[in-house]
């Protein structure tokens, strides 16, 4: 960064480090390998092995071209787009067959000539022990990237800077050891016991990583966009009415401010600010998870906004981006370069004074989860404790990834960030010649067309949903006028099943079913189990025939057992990207299908018969539910 660098430091959090990480070092080995790159130099010092004795001579790969799918508007339509820039007529399952599109080939060499550290792609020092913040020409590629990019309005100096991870599991284990302290009920006082904010529905991973450290996990009211700042179990409410008896008031936040998972909200840049001022105001860390942060969908905000279920919402405005609609942009914020960026909800980064958010971000999503991928942005000071936790720990994400990735963006001519179009602010240039790196172009282009992809997606499944949300009774009346059949079909009764907001952003459709409408609700309300007998009946009934679907029940993500037994029975979230997409539509027909046959049941032995047979398969399901818990969600 120049020095003419004018923006205010970031504040000084280092109270907020734990015991063990104030207490960590730079590596003494690590710190020789600057001077191992130094001509000429006889290198006796390290134990590294010889990179010759490599069994991998080259790596090699066939890579889409970045504009391998078609993107969807930055702008919301309303209704949604009917053209061949829009939804309905780009055939989903023409763009879902990647081996008949054009490819590129990339190779990564055993030795590169290179001799500049942060240009050279080899397997020689790919495969080799390296830094902990990451192999140099992708860690550089990636910093000058959300740097300039991501977060180019950054009020700190300096802006955040980055590390790699092994995905953001591994990235919020590592945030987690470096600001939490463990505890023990059997030899802690519970005076000392440290919190976790999260939102009331959340992802699962996380808790299961903050809990075995003891850490209390303190749930936030959320409402359609996330977390929630104000009123009864907001932030504030939260915060102010804290028991210490529960023990110390929580320091530090997750949440997941794009794709919210699992009910898909996107916090608007106002509510940011509004939860940005409270952290302030109590000293919070926020730790913003956002694998999803480029799958925001301005068809579902026109669709949401002009609905039922947003009766009190009258911003919509169809000729403005995305962006704007949640807020107009300030008037002194640089632009990304790139008109896609520009129109998403940015992260919170953008408006941290302070220096107290930290972002995760992953390849899982953009690449593939199998990359163990992922980097941190955070304040330097933050970035450094963190540092020395994976120099001792994970020490760098895998060489063959890293090495893959650099080449696939960078290309053989190593040359990063340069610029590949005209300044025309429409993103990349899609198509690169054979050999070709992506570039900082094709990377923006990549993620408009995996947008595009997963807004077709959400659209189809939600509008499916939106078609059978209703169970229909119909009969037979006599008819008003004398000219008409007497055994004229008219309906007579119409009883909702559930209900949803389309998708905002993210993979997910959060489902609330309406079992209060269900003929047996009173008769289950006096079950000891309660209602939630009748929602683990659903589950099993979908994963019979006719229907055989299988979706995620809500109770799995609520952080607490009194969210679970109040409300996380009611909910399923349905996931719209890994299903092939020749059997989205069949498959989001039958769970419509199904729910509406569930609600036809009259009989509770039909119910118990479900909830009875074959308990052993039943139990079987059970676990498979917890263990599908470790494969859902961001990683």
């Amino acid at each position: 960064m120049a020095s003419n660098d004018t923006r205010p430091p970031p504040l000084d959090l280092s109270h907020h480090l734990s015991r063990s990480t104030r207490s960590r070092e730079a590596s003494s080995i690590k710190q020789f390998y600057k001077y191992f790159t130094i001509p000429g130099i006889g290198q006796l010092a390290g134990g590294l092995p010889n990179n010759y004795y490599f069994p991998f001579d080259t790596l090699e790969a066939k890579v889409a071209r970045p504009d391998r799918w078609h993107p969807t508007p930055n702008r919301p339509v309303d209704p949604p787009s009917t053209t061949e820039d829009g939804l309905a007529n780009l055939s989903l399952g023409a763009l879902s067959s990647p081996l008949n599109q054009p490819q590129s080939a990339i190779t990564v060499p055993h030795t590169s000539d290179q001799k500049n550290p942060i240009k050279k792609i080899d397997l020689s020092t790919a495969l080799q022990y390296g830094t902990a913040q990451g192999y140099p020409p992708l860690y550089y590629f990636i910093r000058q990237f959300t740097q300039q990019h991501l977060h180019p309005n950054c009020p700190y100096k300096g802006g955040p800077e980055v590390i790699l991870t092994n995905g953001n599991t591994d990235g919020f284990s590592k945030v987690l050891q470096a600001l939490t302290n463990e505890w023990s009920e059997e030899k802690d006082w519970l005076r000392d016991r440290e919190g976790l904010l999260v939102e009331e529905f959340c992802y699962m991973n996380a808790i299961g990583a903050a809990r075995p450290r003891g850490l209390n996990i303190v749930p936030v009211g959320i409402d359609d966009e996330g977390m929630r700042a104000e009123g009864k179990g907001g932030l504030r409410d939260v915060l102010e009415h804290w028991d210490t008896k529960k023990g110390k008031r929580p320091h530090l936040m997750y949440t997941v401010t794009m794709g919210q998972n699992p009910t898909s909200g996107v916090l608007s840049l106002q509510r940011r600010r509004e939860l940005y001022s409270l952290c302030s105001e109590y000293d919070i860390i926020i730790v913003e998870d956002d694998p999803y942060w480029y799958l925001q969908f301005p068809t579902a905000t026109s669709i949401n906004t002009t609905t039922e279920s947003h009766p009190s919402n009258q911003s919509f405005n169809p000729d403005v981006q995305m962006f704007a609609n949640a807020e107009p942009r300030p008037a002194h914020w640089k632009s990304s370069g790139y008109a896609f960026l520009d129109s998403l909800v940015p992260s919170s980064i953008n408006i941290d004074t302070e220096g107290r958010v930290i972002r995760l971000d992953t390849f899982s999503k953009t690449v593939a989860p199998g990359c163990r991928l992922g980097w941190i942005s955070a304040q330097p000071n933050l970035v450094e404790r963190i540092l020395r936790i994976s120099e001792t720990s994970t020490q760098q994400p895998s060489g063959f990834v890293q090495s893959l990735i650099a080449e696939l963006v960078l290309g053989p001519d190593h040359e990063g960030l340069q610029k590949t179009t005209s300044k025309n602010g429409k993103g990349g240039k899609g198509a690169v010649a054979e050999g070709e790196g992506w570039k900082a172009d094709g990377w923006v282009r990549w993620l408009e067309g995996l947008r595009g992809n997963y807004e077709r997606r959400m659209h189809n499944m939600s509008t499916i949903l939106e078609n059978g949300k209703y169970l229909v009774k119909s009969g037979r009346r006599g008819s008003l006028t004398a000219d008409a059949e007497e055994d004229e079909w008219a309906v007579v009764e119409k009883t909702q099943i559930y209900s949803f907001d389309w998708p905002v952003g993210g993979m997910f459709i959060w489902l609330r079913i309406a079992f209060e409408n269900h003929p047996l609700f009173k008769v289950y309300e006096k079950h000891e189990e309660g209602p939630a007998r009748l929602a683990k009946a659903l589950w099993v009934f979908w994963t019979t025939k006719p229907y055989l679907v299988l979706v995620s029940p809500g109770a799995i993500f609520s952080p607490t057992p009194e969210i679970r037994d109040r409300d996380g029975w009611r909910y399923f979230r349905l996931c719209f990207a890994a299903i092939n997409e020749e059997d989205l539509g069949p498959t989001s027909k039958r769970l419509v299908d199904g729910a509406n046959a569930f609600f036809r049941i009259k009989d509770k032995k039909v119910i118990e018969g479900l909830l009875d047979e074959d308990s052993e398969a039943l139990e079987a399901r059970s676990q498979g539910m917890e263990d599908m818990a470790q494969m859902m969600g961001p990683c």
